[in-house]
């Protein structure tokens, strides 16, 4: 960049350890200490990436083995817009005529915007588009790296345990 040679690797190598050493329990000002860095620095980095809880949530993912079990359970917990589908699901999706598909993609991201936050449960490349058009809502919890081509399991009780995270109002 300009005049800079900039490590991309080592970048995220050092905001893995920040995130790393801050969730075992380390203040921002033990880690800035440790890491020689800024404790602004590492309060500005987490600002980022913070989700605020308590809001309305979507659940999106595709192609999920156990869809129909972690659909019961979204539901059950609250979720209000549960979008799963098989990888057969995910083809006969597709096969639709090209306006068709391009409508009901539309509105599907419209609803979506509604939300504070989407979960999506899908490929890196799939998260990080997801992510792209919903404006920064997205968490994502990769299933694989892309192209994804048979079903994948996703743990529920994992999966249930990030939802109540995010669900949970500020005081509990």
């Amino acid at each position: 960049m300009g005049d800079k040679v900039i490590n991309k690797n080592k970048i995220i190598r050092t905001i893995t350890k920040i995130l790393e050493l801050r969730s075992q329990g380390l203040s921002q000002t033990e880690v800035a200490k440790a890491l020689n860095l800024e404790r602004t620095f590492i309060s500005r980095l987490e600002s980022i990436g913070e989700v605020h809880k308590g809001k309305r949530v979507a659940l999106v993912g595709f192609p999920v083995a156990n869809k129909d079990e972690i659909q019961r359970m979204a539901i059950n917990i609250g979720i209000e817009f549960v979008f799963l589908l098989s990888e057969d699901e995910r083809w006969s999706f597709l096969e639709k005529n090209g306006l068709q598909l391009f409508n009901q993609l539309m509105e599907i991201l419209i609803q979506l915007q509604e939300f504070d936050l989407v979960i999506f449960l899908g490929s890196d490349m799939r998260i990080d588009l997801a992510d792209t058009l919903l404006e920064g809502k997205v968490v994502g919890i990769e299933l694989g790296r892309s192209p994804i081509t048979e079903d994948q399991y996703v743990d529920i009780d994992v999966l249930e345990n990030v939802i109540l995270q995010f669900l949970k109002r500020e005081g509990e």
